[in-house]
């Protein structure tokens, strides 16, 4: 979950899902409550620990935080300099994760078919949107890290996009790298009250309308490949400072100019389709 968050376009809330972990990560995030934190005083901090779940969410967050700390620079790397495998890799990844959560649909009637519909169109213009400049402002960077956790927990719509979109991301993704705690604990603090409050709509949604709530996600991952279509055309390059925006357009392979690497890129996108199924094997044998 913490490499899919630190590419725009993929959501670690697909790869939650994949894993077969969604459902607990959505009620383990909703256990944090005045009410779990009263259980420590009056009941001692193994009764208090168990209705956290803190076993899960501490191996959870801790996996994440190590990976974005460890491959961030990586990550950074291989999307400057072999963008097209790297989107073909997750493309195949995201193409997968429609298959598998539209499974999960025990029942499609005709309010599923409009509600896939509709979050398919939605993710789709989202991933239209021009980007932001970037920007350095504290208070912006909480609630840009309120929102992205929001996209996070949400298969299909990546949480490192809506910060692109925002111009919040590569002054987060420099502070992961330059170490600047001033700008991590201020996006941190805002994951947590995002996270804390959409938490408990996508429960409520779960427990209410399991069906059409799957049928909104599955379509939020069907339109969020547009966002990771390997072969695009820049369109125009801003300038902000030190930084660059660069606006693009999806194209053919065979219009792309330079080494479009189709067969390479066909190669990772397989291995990306196949990942989602030997996790989904992997996660049912556990």
């Amino acid at each position: 979950m913490g490499i899919a968050e630190l590419v725009p376009g993929v959501s670690g809330g697909t790869i939650a899902f994949v894993t077969g972990i969604y459902e607990e990560f959505i009620t383990s995030i909703n256990n944090i409550s005045l009410r779990t934190f009263k259980t420590l005083k009056t009941k001692g901090f193994g009764a208090f620990w168990t209705r956290l779940n803190g076993n899960f969410l501490v191996v959870l967050f801790g996996g994440m935080v190590i990976s974005m700390l460890s491959l961030s620079k990586l990550i950074s790397w291989l999307l400057e300099f072999h963008p097209i495998p790297i989107w073909s890799f997750f493309f195949g990844l995201v193409l997968a994760s429609v298959i598998f959560v539209a499974r999960a649909i025990s029942k499609w009637n005709l309010a599923s078919i409009i509600l896939f519909a509709l979050g398919a169109v939605i993710a789709f213009y989202i991933t239209t949107l021009p980007p932001s400049a970037n920007t350095d402002s504290l208070p912006f960077l909480f609630f840009s890290g309120a929102l992205a956790i929001c996209a996070m927990v949400l298969p299909g719509i990546s949480g490192a996009f809506i910060l692109v979109l925002l111009g919040s991301y590569k002054t987060i993704l420099d502070a992961v790298n330059d170490k600047d705690f001033k700008i991590i604990i201020t996006v941190g603090l805002g994951v947590v009250f995002g996270i804390l409050s959409f938490a408990r709509v996508l429960k409520w949604m779960f427990a209410n309308y399991k069906n059409v709530t799957l049928a909104i996600l599955t379509g939020f991952i069907l339109g969020s490949l547009n966002k990771v279509w390997p072969w695009k055309k820049i369109l125009e390059v801003i300038q902000v400072g030190k930084k660059e925006i660069i606006i693009d357009e999806n194209i053919s392979p065979f219009a792309f100019e330079g080494d479009n690497q189709l067969v390479f890129a066909i190669i990772t996108a397989i291995i990306g389709f196949s990942l989602i199924f030997i996790l989904e094997k992997t996660a049912s044998k556990k």
